[in-house]
C-alpha cells in the first residue's frame, strides 16, 4: 500500500539515520514488534526501558511510512471535541481520554529528552477558533467542559485573537503545554536508543505469514521465522491482520511546508493553529523558520497519485497559510498527498486482539497519532508485563 506521494520535507532533515540489516535466519524473542513507524518506535523503545527481549521487523526503512508524512502537532485535544466525545462515551470516560492524552504531551517531553538524537521537540500554545459565526456556540461549550475539568486553557474573544495574530476569528479556545516536534526524527531516534538497549532490529523484513497453534507465534519471513511469545501489530493503515478496523475509516490528506521565512514576528508565540470545520485546515512552524500546513481532506484511501494535482492542492494550501498571515515571497518547498486513517468514534485502537491471548495492535488512528501511540506503547507495555492497564478499556479493539 502506498502511504504518501509528492516531496516529503522530514526525510531531509536527518542525517544520522543508522541502516539495520535484513533478517537471514531464525530468531527469537518474548515481544515481536512489526512496523517501524512511530508505533513501532515507541513501543520498542519502551519495552527496552524495561529490558524485554525484543525484536522489531520493518517491511521497508525504519520511519518510510507514516512518519515521513506526519506534520508533527503534539495536543491533548482531539478531532472529536471533548464535548462530542462525551456523548458517544461518557463525560467520564471523555475526559480520562482527554487527561490521557494531555499526560502523553509531558511523556513526549520526558522521552524526548533522553535520546542521543534530538526530535525538535518544543512546547507550544495551541490556537483553536472557530471557522464560521455558527460554530462560536459550540466552541463556547467546549471551552466551559474543558475549563469545568481543569484543562489549561483561555477563550479569546474577537479582540483579543487581533490583538494577537493578523486575522480576524469570531472565537477561540488557546491551550497550553501543547507541542511541535519532527516526526521523522522522533521514529529514528527512538529505534537507534532501543537497539542501544538490546531490541534487535530488522529493515527490509517482511513478515509474509504467522502461525499461533502453539500458544506463541511462529512468523515467517523470505529468509527465516521469528518464534517469539508475543506479538505487536504496529503496522498503522496498513493492518490487515485477522480482521478489518470496521470501525476505522481511511481520507487522503495533503500537507506543505514552505520555504523559510524572514520574519515571523506576526504568528504570536508561534502557536499551532486549527479550526472548527472539517476537514480542518492547521498550521505550524518549524525550528528554521518555515511553516507547515495541512488539511483539504477528502474520502479515499490511497494519496493523490497525480503530481501536478499534489502541486495545485499545495498552492491551495499556501493560499490558505496567505490569508492568514500575508507574508510576502512566501512559496511552497514540499508538498505531499497521504493517507490519513481515522476511527468514526475518535479514539484510536490499542491493546489485545479479543480472541488471540498474545496479539496486541497498537494503531494511532486520528489526527493526534502521536499521541496515541505514546498512549499505546505504555498501555500495552503494562498489559504484556502486568496483565492490566486502567486506560486499555477505553480503546480496545472490540469497545
Amino acid at each position: 500500500m502506498t502511504l504518501h506521494t509528492g516531496s516529503l520535507y522530514w526525510p531531509t532533515t536527518h542525517k544520522h539515520t543508522a541502516v539495520y540489516p535484513k533478517l537471514t535466519g531464525d530468531a527469537e524473542c518474548d515481544v515481536l514488534i512489526i512496523g517501524g513507524g512511530e508505533a513501532g518506535a515507541l513501543m520498542a523503545y519502551t519495552l527496552s526501558e524495561h529490558r524485554v527481549s525484543t525484536i522489531l521487523v520493518e517491511k521497508n526503512t525504519i520511519a518510510g511510512g507514516s512518519a515521513s508524512a506526519n506534520t508533527g502537532l503534539i495536543q491533548f485535544s482531539n478531532d472529536k471535541m471533548l464535548t462530542d466525545l462525551a456523548k458517544k462515551i461518557g463525560e467520564k470516560a471523555a475526559v480520562q481520554f482527554y487527561k490521557r492524552c494531555l499526560k502523553a504531551t509531558d511523556d513526549l517531553e520526558v522521552i524526548t529528552k533522553r535520546l542521543t538524537y534530538k526530535s525538535d521537540y518544543k512546547r507550544r500554545k495551541s490556537l483553536f477558533y472557530a471557522s464560521s459565526k455558527g460554530d462560536e456556540k459550540k466552541l463556547r461549550k467546549e471551552y466551559d467542559m474543558l475549563k469545568k475539568h481543569g484543562f489549561p486553557v483561555s477563550l479569546l474573544e474577537p479582540h483579543e485573537i487581533r490583538s494577537l495574530f493578523p486575522f480576524e476569528k469570531e472565537i477561540a479556545i488557546i491551550s497550553d503545554l501543547d507541542a511541535e516536534l519532527n516526526p521523522y526524527k522522533l521514529a529514528v531516534s527512538l529505534v537507534q536508543e532501543a537497539s542501544r538497549n538490546g531490541v534487535q532490529v530488522y529493515e527490509n523484513t517482511e513478515v509474509l505469514g504467522h502461525d499461533f497453534s502453539d500458544g506463541g507465534g511462529r512468523f515467517r519471513t523470505t529468509k527465516g521465522t521469528i518464534r517469539a511469545k508475543k506479538v505487536v501489530y504496529a503496522t498503522g493503515y496498513e493492518t490487515a491482520e485477522f480482521t478489518t478496523i470496521k470501525k476505522a475509516v481511511l481520507n487522503r490528506s495533503y500537507a506543505i511546508t514552505t520555504h523559510p521565512v524572514k520574519d515571523l514576528n506576526m504568528w504570536y508565540d508561534r502557536a499551532l493553529i486549527w479550526e472548527t470545520a472539517r476537514p480542518y485546515l492547521y498550521m505550524r512552524t518549524t525550528p528554521d523558520n518555515r511553516i507547515i500546513a495541512g488539511g483539504l481532506d477528502v474520502s479515499a484511501s490511497e494519496p493523490e497519485s497525480d503530481p501536478d494535482k499534489v502541486k495545485g492542492k499545495g498552492w491551495e494550501l499556501l493560499s490558505l497559510v496567505q490569508e492568514h498571515f500575508p507574508i510576502r515571497d512566501l512559496a511552497v518547498a514540499h508538498e505531499w498527498s497521504a493517507t490519513f486513517g481515522e476511527a468514526k468514534d475518535g479514539l484510536p485502537f490499542i491493546g489485545r486482539h479479543p480472541k488471540h491471548e498474545n496479539v496486541y495492535f497498537l494503531l494511532g488512528y486520528g489526527g493526534n497519532g502521536t499521541v496515541y501511540c505514546t498512549i499505546g506503547a505504555e498501555i500495552i507495555k503494562d498489559l504484556i508485563l502486568y496483565g492490566y492497564s486502567h486506560d486499555a478499556p477505553l480503546v480496545a479493539l472490540d469497545r
